[in-house]
């Protein structure tokens, strides 16, 4: 406990500026006051500081990862991703990442300084993988913007006006520049070329990874109740949502 206090002491007095005063790090929110251990003593905080950084370094786990091999058009890959997938993300983000890849059973070909993609639904399912690709790129709401694509009834008409809805800063004329131009061109290659290294190598889309790995009893397990399969491959304490510890309410309605 000594040796604590003299580190923050010491810690203290190296930060007082040349004067002799010290700057105040209680003027800034309280979510950064524990920021260093200098803030933390100076705002009163040093505590409550140590005691949550030792929660989070003990309770920290690695998310559960999903990677998702799919393409814009095809029926069952929209299913999933706007029946399953969507769905258990907003309840589970907290503990779960999602990849997308759309790429599926394309075929590339590299001519002259381009790469060029034939797509197992044609020319409108390569336009839509392109969207969906440059939209990821662009996009922080990205994965909202593409569920909305996928649920709707027409998945390239239908780019621009989910994006406005869920990004409305976004520029949709840097999407369509990214679609016709070399960036576009060189994020579906890193498409194909994710795809390609897929072990095993995917036999059909849907193709699900968990944790970067692929087995019929994961896809299997993905496909039945991904949100089950989730809960029980995240490693930290539960969340709410998983049966994790959470009040518990009875409310009755009993007749007068």
């Amino acid at each position: 406990m000594r040796a604590c206090l003299l580190l923050v002491l010491t810690v203290w007095l190296n930060t007082k500026d040349g004067s002799g005063a010290r700057s105040s790090p209680c003027a800034l929110p309280p979510s950064k006051w524990c920021s260093s251990l200098d803030s933390a003593f100076q705002c009163g905080v040093l505590k409550q500081c140590l005691e949550s950084n030792f929660t989070r370094s003990h309770e920290a786990a690695e998310k559960v990862s999903l990677g998702l091999y799919y393409e814009s058009l095809c029926p069952g890959c929209r299913q999933f991703l706007t029946l399953i997938i969507f769905p258990t993300w907003v309840l589970l983000n907290e503990i779960m990442d999602v990849e997308l890849v759309p790429y599926g059973n394309a075929v590339e070909r590299h001519e002259g300084q381009k790469y060029t993609f034939q797509c197992q639904h044609g020319e409108p399912e390569c336009l839509g993988n392109m969207i969906e690709t440059c939209v990821m790129n662009k996009s922080r709401n990205a994965f909202q913007i593409i569920y909305c694509m996928e649920s709707s009834a027409d998945v390239i008409k239908s780019a621009e006006s989910c994006a406005q809805i869920y990004d409305p800063e976004l520029n949709w004329s840097s999407i369509m520049t990214c679609v016709n131009g070399d960036q576009g061109n060189q994020l579906m290659h890193l498409n194909a070329v994710k795809t390609a290294s897929l072990v095993p190598s995917h036999q059909y889309v849907p193709w699900v990874t968990i944790n970067g790995k692929h087995t019929e009893d994961l896809q299997e397990k993905a496909m039945s109740s991904l949100f089950t399969l989730v809960c029980s491959m995240y490693q930290g304490p539960k969340p709410e949502a998983c049966g994790g510890s959470h009040r518990r309410f009875k409310s009755y309605c009993h007749n007068v």
